[in-house]
């Protein structure tokens, strides 16, 4: 896998007006159920079209027969080196949710969860509490527990039974196992340090778990919380400092917020809608000059086993392609993050479609933007990471190399 050296690109790069809109559609990728895959199935002419008028291929993810979760393949396609910068789904929840991070920090993705007399969890959400109990209980937690062993704990609240807490004092160390056996009908479990420089760490989390248990007896059906996910924030560049772009994200989930923003992207509060979200692209589009606009509903229904559900929100995309295409970006890319297919129910190692249209692209003989057409495309499959420099290119941002 050929991956861009980041003095390369820093050396190359040059800034202009120019804008370049990335569309990602999260869980894009199928396989085929009698025959045809979801993106075959669905009646998708604007997509075609706009197939046919650009330059198509396949794009891996992390590299060929890698399942990768969504922090990962969404790096990729920010043009870093998955492998190379590695952030635990903790930093992601956390900067997802608007929390500052300092050096050092130690975050964890929690649950509010339930479990029996035992100590056995029987429920692992809570029964999806209301996000306004969520609050409630994470506003008593915080008011209860504002230091563990001389380190501070900070506790904020997410959607439904999920919520966040950073550790923030000296010496502490992401190498720790998750305390969440991930699974019902498992006893609750603690933190295990990895590595004698993870014990201080292992003992405040674990003091927190203990306090917060206390706390919450009394308050059905959340008794107790899981941790999982620990990790601190990596030393990453930022798209304006590697790319010499300003960039914007439209995201509605946590962690694809989470990720735009350790990179450097200026989150874009919008609506509730896709259509909303176009909105505030037109609103915002002479502010930036690169935008990644994220769509998550294929992924759902393709995570729910839902092979029409996904053809439906496939086909739903599809009618916003022209009030996309009229935002006039210099270059327009079009893909996925991972692959979900419904005959599956989770991500798969499978390629991805991608659509590149631009005036300095070559045409191919793609005329229907699917896998099996797409694998003809003239961009042949490259590695998600190499998609930026193809896009800045594009957009004309890059210098010639050399003499």
């Amino acid at each position: 896998m050929t991956i861009f050296p980041e003095d390369l690109i820093r050396s190359v790069t040059v800034e202009t007006s120019s804008k370049i809109l990335l569309v990602v559609i999260d869980g894009l990728g199928g396989l085929p159920v009698d025959g045809r895959t979801e993106l075959e199935v669905g009646s998708l002419p604007n997509l075609d079209r706009l197939a046919s008028q650009s330059i198509c291929g396949l794009i891996d993810p992390i590299a060929p027969g890698i399942t990768p979760g969504s922090g990962p393949s969404h790096l990729a396609l920010f043009g870093y080196d998955p492998v190379r910068y590695q952030i635990g789904r903790g930093v992601l929840e956390a900067v997802g949710v608007g929390m500052d991070l300092e050096k050092g920090d130690l975050a964890a993705r929690g649950n509010f969860a339930t479990v029996d007399s035992k100590g056995t969890v029987v429920d692992r959400r809570a029964g999806r509490i209301s996000t306004e109990r969520n609050q409630q209980l994470c506003r008593a937690l915080q008011k209860q527990i504002e230091t563990i062993e001389g380190v501070r704990v900070i506790i904020e609240s997410g959607r439904e039974h999920r919520f966040v807490v950073v550790f923030r004092g000296d010496d502490l160390n992401e190498g720790l196992t998750d305390a969440d056996p991930q699974k019902e009908g498992k006893k609750a479990a603690l933190s295990v340090a990895l590595h004698e420089g993870a014990r201080r760490s292992a003992s405040v989390v674990n003091g927190f778990i203990k306090r917060a248990t206390e706390l919450l007896q009394g308050h059905p059906p959340s008794n107790t919380v899981l941790l999982r996910g620990f990790s601190q924030v990596p030393d990453i560049p930022n798209m304006r400092d590697l790319f010499k772009i300003r960039a914007g994200a439209i995201a509605s989930y946590p962690m694809y917020r989470g990720l735009a923003r350790l990179v450097g992207m200026e989150i874009l509060e919008t609506g509730e809608t896709v259509e909303d979200e176009i909105n505030t692209i037109m609103n915002h589009f002479e502010d930036f000059e690169f935008f990644f606009f994220h769509i998550k509903e294929p992924d759902i229904k393709g995570e729910d086993g839902d092979f029409q559900g996904k053809v439906a929100a496939l086909e739903k995309i599809d009618t916003l392609i022209p009030e996309i295409v009229k935002l006039e970006p210099d270059v327009l890319a079009i893909t996925g993050d991972h692959s979900t297919p419904s005959i599956l129910g989770s991500h798969s190692w499978h390629p991805n479609p991608v659509i590149i249209f631009s005036k300095y692209v070559r045409t191919d003989s793609v005329v229907r933007f699917t896998e099996r057409e797409c694998a003809i495309g003239g961009l042949g499959r490259i590695p998600a990471v190499n998609l930026i420099p193809i896009l800045l290119a594009n957009a004309l941002k890059m210098k010639k190399f050399g003499a």
